[in-house]
């Protein structure tokens, strides 16, 4: 719970290879324990920044929500909002509340039943307007450990029993970004969130500046840890999707230069593999009939000292997401 409510939350669009996020950040982590937050409703898995699915404590959900909700509506408005022309949108809330409060639906499911009120408009777009305009948890068994079930949501007020808070601060937002990734510009911010006009927010907060070597201004918490760049970083098995890929407008703090030269198409974001704190492979695991196969293509030359601690690493990873398969670990 500490974790995910440090990290403001967790990127969790995928129904488990998030559970990979934590273990590689944690001394110990136990999946099942975080399962069971999932089923005692003390974490929930909802649409929040940048209109993407996010692990995060019952807690922040309250106040998370309603401040990234715009950026939630711009994203479906201007992909469906052409398509919702003449509907009354509190007629169309009404619906679909009362819809997934009766129970927990996926969407396609949603918007079959709400195109019976209004059969002249795509029930996709119906379903898509109450993603955004209604604050919806995705309900378990999805995203359980070991478990699978259908993307199927609710309102917020109906799985934890209380309403999204009524006057959020956007300066806890920012506070909450830097607290997990700073040093971090007003660009990496919106970046992260998806809103806009930070800057005024970040001039009235107590923070410290620096300027980067290109000499963009960044700013962190007076007494965040700031560990000295020669310490040395182990080898880490990011997931994909991983927050620490996709929280900032700068990737190359990340990001090689032979990582963002590799050519994955449109919304793929693989595994990345950090050497010393930077994405200088990708990986992938492959289960099949009792055995796992963990695949490391590196970008570049690795020494014989990374490509031991990379083993290493890597034996633990199959023990945590393939314990009792077969194993077998390779370079590409």
């Amino acid at each position: 719970m500490d974790a995910v409510e440090h990290l403001a939350g967790l990127q969790a669009q995928t129904p488990h290879s998030w559970y990979h996020g934590l273990w590689c950040r944690l001394a110990t982590f136990d999946p099942g324990e975080l399962a069971q937050l999932l089923l005692d409703r003390k974490v929930v898995r909802m649409a929040l920044m940048r209109s993407t699915i996010h692990l995060v404590s019952a807690r922040d959900c309250r106040w998370l929500r309603p401040l990234v909700q715009p950026v939630i509506v711009r994203s479906m408005s201007g992909n469906f909002g052409k398509n919702l022309v003449g509907i009354d949108a509190d007629k169309l809330i009404a619906a679909g509340r009362e819809l997934l409060e009766d129970r927990p639906m996926i969407f396609s499911e949603l918007g079959r039943a709400l195109a019976e009120r209004w059969p002249d408009h795509d029930p996709d777009s119906l379903a898509q307007a109450i993603r955004a305009w209604v604050p919806l948890v995705q309900v378990p068994p999805r995203g359980v450990w070991g478990r699978s079930g259908r993307p199927a949501h609710t309102t917020i007020e109906s799985w934890l029993g209380t309403d999204v808070d009524p006057a959020p601060s956007v300066d806890q937002l920012v506070l909450r970004y830097l607290a997990a990734f700073g040093p971090a510009s007003v660009k990496d911010a919106q970046t992260w969130s998806g809103l806009t006009k930070l800057a005024e927010v970040f001039g009235r907060l107590d923070l410290i500046r620096f300027h980067a070597e290109d000499g963009r201004e960044l700013f962190d918490l007076p007494d965040a840890p700031r560990p000295d760049p020669d310490i040395p970083a182990p080898p880490r098995f990011l997931y994909d999707f991983d927050n620490l890929l996709l929280s900032h407008a700068d990737r190359s703090r990340v990001a090689t230069v032979e990582a963002a030269q590799q050519d994955y198409g449109t919304n793929i974001q693989p595994c990345m593999l950090l050497v010393d704190g930077f994405a200088k492979g990708q990986w992938k695991l492959t289960r099949t009939r009792g055995s796992a196969v963990l695949n490391i293509r590196p970008f570049l030359r690795l020494s014989k000292k990374d490509i031991a601690a990379i083993t290493a690493e890597g034996g633990r990873l199959l023990s945590f997401a393939a314990a009792g398969d077969s194993h077998d670990l390779r370079f590409s």
